[in-house]
């Protein structure tokens, strides 16, 4: 036996050798690329700018630093150490006695094929209005446009109908990135980044500087950062901080743990993490900045203020507020362009992650390779969310699942990762350790404290906050048939699918794997 395989290198000795990315900057372009999604651009701006204005960067930050980055660094820690995908890494990690936890694993691989299957919809609906900018075909009316034209949306339900323009756009999306994802991580995963991010960055950048020259731009900044201090004194506003945080970095769902997995042995581990932190909360603020420099302008031509402005977050403010103000700006072909080209590229490579995550696992549970990954599992989830979401109630079932899978189901697993890695498991010392003997950053007994104490109290205030608002008060107006099937129907989904998974025979044996640095060796390096 190779000194390689004894250190893990192969992940297992039985298998194939893992695949790695490049070298450093690819994988942190790769984690910025998963990061950097369409809720930096749509999200931020909106909750910024609901929730204290420029005050709000104070809560904003203060999350960073207690729970976004802490958890990044679990992630990290998790896939570095225990070399595999999400199920592979949770199982070595509980170890004899918890073999289990590989369960956790597949909670958190059903959750992105849940979101997989609706994200794809959303860079396809972009990837049509890039096109559409061109002839600004959304007309006057962009939200009759949006709703009854294009999406030609229903009442809730299941509907069997298709939308040719919605249909023919998801499939060649499905097709683009299940061939980047067969192509493996160097040749696929990581070039399409590379390719992506910088593109995306000087697409958003030259956007954002049109924007800041448009008339009534330094209104709409204002509106933005104009700090209301009293605003702090809301726990509502805190817990929305909580919230912008932990669901812009891409943690807790598997696609961090996956990613570091590819890292090499020795890499740097912490160092990359800040980088990749702060570089997806410089491109919210950025974002920040162009979203509502545009707004002003918009407000500017309607006679309006801001606050009397509707659909400035979300779906809203991409499909039936943008279209419009590009429909009044001088150059707005160029300018729609430039957004919703932004918006694929920022969909496309935060799709490209997610569905990573799925694949990985796939491969080492049943020891196949990207490309039949890439054809068995994603062609299967190609075909559902072909079928759910390119019909006429597309929109409704998007937003539905969009609202379970992402405020509990996505929660849920960060509240269990942190308790039975810290609490159960107790994890954390060597864990810490790990980061410490491969980073430069080091991290010590606060790190484990933020992670074993105020995240989970924080997101399992969160949760049941959701839980209730969900059950007294339903979603949007929507059936309670609709939301126990749609809503509710997709936890169990991800309940079932997750114990499922668990309980199929492996065809390598992933418990054939020693850590490295090994567990004596942390002890003498801790002392």
């Amino acid at each position: 036996m190779s000194v390689q395989q004894q250190s893990g290198e192969h992940g297992s000795v039985a298998s194939r050798p893992r695949e790695q990315w490049s070298g450093q900057w690819g994988f942190i372009l790769s984690a910025i690329g998963s990061a950097v999604g369409l809720g930096n651009i749509w999200r931020f701006p909106g909750v910024a700018y609901e929730n204290g204005g420029g005050a709000f960067l104070i809560p904003y930050l203060i999350a960073l630093v207690t729970a976004g980055i802490p958890i990044l660094f679990l992630d990290y820690a998790i896939g570095h150490r225990f070399r595999g995908s999400s199920p592979t890494a949770f199982r070595r990690l509980g170890g004899k006695a918890g073999k289990w936890l590989e369960s956790l694993g597949w909670f958190q691989v059903w959750i992105c094929i849940i979101i997989a299957v609706y994200y794809a919809a959303v860079v396809a609906w972009a990837a049509s209005y890039f096109t559409f900018s061109f002839d600004l075909r959304w007309g006057d009316d962009t939200a009759g446009f949006f709703q009854n034209e294009f999406l030609q949306t229903s009442a809730p339900g299941f509907s069997a109908q298709f939308v040719p323009a919605v249909l023919i756009p998801l499939v060649l999306v499905w097709i683009a990135v299940l061939a980047v994802l067969g192509s493996g991580i160097a040749k696929g995963v990581q070039r399409a980044n590379v390719i992506f991010l910088p593109l995306l960055v000087v697409a958003f950048l030259i956007l954002v500087v049109r924007a800041l020259f448009l008339d009534g731009a330094m209104t709409g900044l204002d509106a933005l950062f104009t700090p209301d201090f009293s605003a702090l004194s809301d726990p509502s506003v805190w817990i929305a901080a909580y919230s912008q945080i932990f669901f812009s970095l891409s943690i807790a769902f598997g696609i961090m743990i996956t990613y570091s997995s590819y890292r090499n042995r020795k890499a740097n581990v912490t160092a990359p993490a800040l980088v990749v932190a702060f570089a997806n909360s410089s491109f919210e603020i950025i974002a920040g900045i162009g979203v509502f420099a545009t707004l002003g302008f918009f407000a500017f031509q309607q006679g309006v203020a801001i606050d009397e402005l509707e659909g400035i977050t979300g779906v809203g403010l991409s499909f039936v507020t943008f279209p419009a103000i590009v429909s009044q700006m001088p150059g707005g072909p160029l300018f729609g362009a430039l957004f919703f080209g932004s918006l694929v590229m920022a969909g496309f490579t935060s799709l490209l992650s997610v569905l990573q995550v799925v694949s990985s696992a796939f491969q080492d549970k049943f020891g196949i390779t990207a490309r039949q990954a890439s054809v068995r599992v994603g062609a299967a989830l190609a075909v559902v969310s072909v079928l759910l979401f390119s019909t006429t109630t597309g929109l409704i079932t998007l937003d539905t699942v969009d609202q379970w899978a992402n405020n509990i189901g996505i929660v849920v697993a960060a509240i269990a990762s942190t308790i039975l890695v810290i609490w159960v498991f107790r994890k954390g010392p060597e864990l810490a350790a790990h980061l410490n003997a491969v980073s430069t950053f080091k991290v010590g007994r606060l790190w484990q404290l933020l992670v074993g104490v105020l995240a989970p109290a924080v997101l399992l205030y969160m949760l049941i906050q959701r839980i209730i608002v969900l059950v007294t008060e339903g979603y949007e107006g929507y059936p309670l048939w609709y939301l126990a099937v749609a809503g509710w129907g997709t936890i169990a989904v991800i309940l079932i699918g997750a114990i499922t998974m668990t309980s199929l025979r492996w065809k390598h044996d992933p418990d054939d794997f020693t850590p490295w640095p090994s567990a004596q060796a942390l002890k003498e390096l801790s002392k």
